[in-house]
């Protein structure tokens, strides 16, 4: 595995994990959203998941403590994406809202800081991103 590559793939799995929370909460204001609730549950399906499952990380990689912290994190986040999507969609706004702000905020802090520690690792001469973390906590 390059870590170049691995770096600029958990950058972007930051950012796109950190835009569901912008995602989750339209659906939540507005009852509607584009996304299928089944399709968000599915860990694999967006591209961090693609690259995860895929074949780019090498089997050694796959049996490091990391990665399958940041497997089972990753799965953990999308199941409950997924259940807030489902309760905001199926008209149970404070339900989701309960859901959006407590344990979904919860995952997905967790799902960036092991992203982020994982990708320090990976490069470690590149500075730690507290201020950028902070600013995604802040979405």
């Amino acid at each position: 595995m390059n870590n170049n590559e691995a770096t600029l793939s958990i950058n972007n799995a930051i950012c796109a994990h950190s835009m569901w929370k912008l995602r989750l909460y339209s659906a939540i204001s507005t009852g509607t959203t584009d996304a299928n609730v089944e399709t968000v549950k599915c860990d694999d399906k967006c591209e961090f998941g693609k690259w995860l499952y895929g074949n780019e990380i090498d089997s050694g990689t796959k049996q490091g403590s990391h990665y399958e912290g940041i497997r089972r994190l990753h799965a953990e986040f999308h199941k409950c994406a997924a259940e807030v999507l489902g309760h905001a969609v199926g008209g149970k706004k404070d339900d989701a809202l309960h859901m959006f702000s407590g344990e979904f905020s919860n995952r997905s802090n967790t799902l960036v800081r092991a992203l982020t520690k994982w990708k320090h690792e990976l490069t470690p001469d590149l500075p730690v991103w507290n201020d950028f973390q902070k600013l995604l906590n802040a979405l």
